[in-house]
């Protein structure tokens, strides 16, 4: 940040012992230095203000032994996906459930109360595809070979991976505490089975937590 504000003149703005290239940065236009500060400005609040801004009963807050990581949800992406998580995250489902399948560059599965991969909450829900890429921090639905199996198991993807677009229902992005998922524990071979898993500590909607 220092680097840039020299760069565009802020830093030598009030000094009274100026070089000859800080003169030269001095004479710059001054719409460029402005475009700039603005720039630099935007890029600072702009994360923070993001955050504050999501809806509170469309947020969710996963707690992990690492921190805690803050999902947006997309319910007029995928409202029947939303709605499903929701009512399951409300009756607790997913406190202490695994992230039994986690493969390093690509993604974190969990959601599945057996712990194997094969399990779920009893109620499939109809695909809601979109155009939404699968970029880092997507929360997606994991299912079947058949597009209408998704049930309670999620993945987050950890690494842009678009050969998925398309091809499962995306339902929301992570809008903060992706450095605690890229700590999760990671499977083995290509299957990604975790030994040992890393467990949701609880899931809550953020309307529901006081």
């Amino acid at each position: 940040m220092k680097i840039l504000l020299r760069w565009i003149g802020l830093e030598v703005l009030f000094s009274a012992n100026r070089s000859l290239e800080e003169e030269r940065i001095m004479k710059r236009p001054f719409f460029v230095k402005s475009f700039l500060a603005i720039a630099i400005l935007c890029l600072a609040i702009l994360p923070a203000r993001a955050a504050d801004d999501l809806d509170p009963e469309n947020t969710l807050y996963l707690d992990l032994q690492y921190g805690r990581v803050v999902i947006e949800l997309y319910p007029r992406v995928a409202p029947r996906h939303v709605n499903r998580i929701k009512e399951l995250v409300r009756q607790k489902f997913y406190d202490g459930i695994k992230f039994h399948r986690v493969i390093e560059g690509f993604m974190a599965q969990t959601g599945d109360p057996t712990g194997t991969g094969r399990g779920g909450s009893g109620k499939k829900i109809r695909a809601e595809f979109s155009n939404i890429p699968h970029d880092r921090g997507i929360v997606s639905m994991a299912r079947s070979n058949n597009i209408n199996s998704a049930d309670s198991q999620f993945f987050i993807v950890m690494k842009n991976y678009y050969s998925l677009d398309g091809k499962y229902t995306v339902f929301g992005k992570i809008a903060s505490g992706m450095e605690y998922v890229d700590q999760i524990k990671k499977g083995y071979g290509k299957g990604g089975t975790v030994r040992n898993p890393d467990i949701i500590l609880s899931l809550r909607v953020a309307a529901d937590v006081k």
